[in-house]
């Protein structure tokens, strides 16, 4: 799977573990790579956004030092479905029921280990496509729709 991989400059501290996860994978690294200057995470966001989007990657993984703000960011691109998850049945749930194609991290709440498993059960997961699930997955492009018309 190509993947697109983004960290601000405290997400950072996770990206051994990330990239050891993604070692069969095929990866889109969108840095950064070091914690010596600021990198905001909306631009992180939108550069991981802009991959799936464009088909250059098929899911992301976004670090930022507690996830929420890589989550929050994320989620303001229409199509990009992206959630903080810290805990195994939320890495598959999101895809299996809501189609999560971005995985959000926090740098300072998981260790190397637990993110190692969040990003293999993120990309093993699968959307179920079940009726109920599409039928939501609608309702929220039919808001995103209707919010950049307005």
């Amino acid at each position: 799977m190509r993947v697109a991989v983004a960290f601000d400059h405290r997400g950072v501290h996770l990206r051994g573990a990330v990239f050891e996860a993604l070692a069969e994978h095929d990866v889109v690294d969108l840095g950064t790579d070091t914690d010596a200057e600021r990198i905001d995470y909306p631009d992180k966001a939108r550069e991981v956004g802009e991959a799936i989007l464009s088909g250059g990657a098929e899911r992301g993984v976004l670090v930022c030092g507690s996830g929420v703000g890589a989550s929050i960011a994320a989620c303001k691109l229409p199509g990009i479905r992206a959630a903080i998850c810290h805990d195994v049945y939320s890495a598959h749930q999101g895809v299996e029921h809501d189609d999560m194609n971005v995985l959000c991290l926090g740098s300072e709440i998981v260790g190397p280990s637990l993110a190692r498993d969040l990003i293999a059960t993120f990309l093993g997961a699968r959307f179920d496509g079940g009726e109920r699930y599409v039928k939501r997955l609608k309702k929220i492009e039919d808001m995103e729709r209707a919010m950049s018309s307005a």
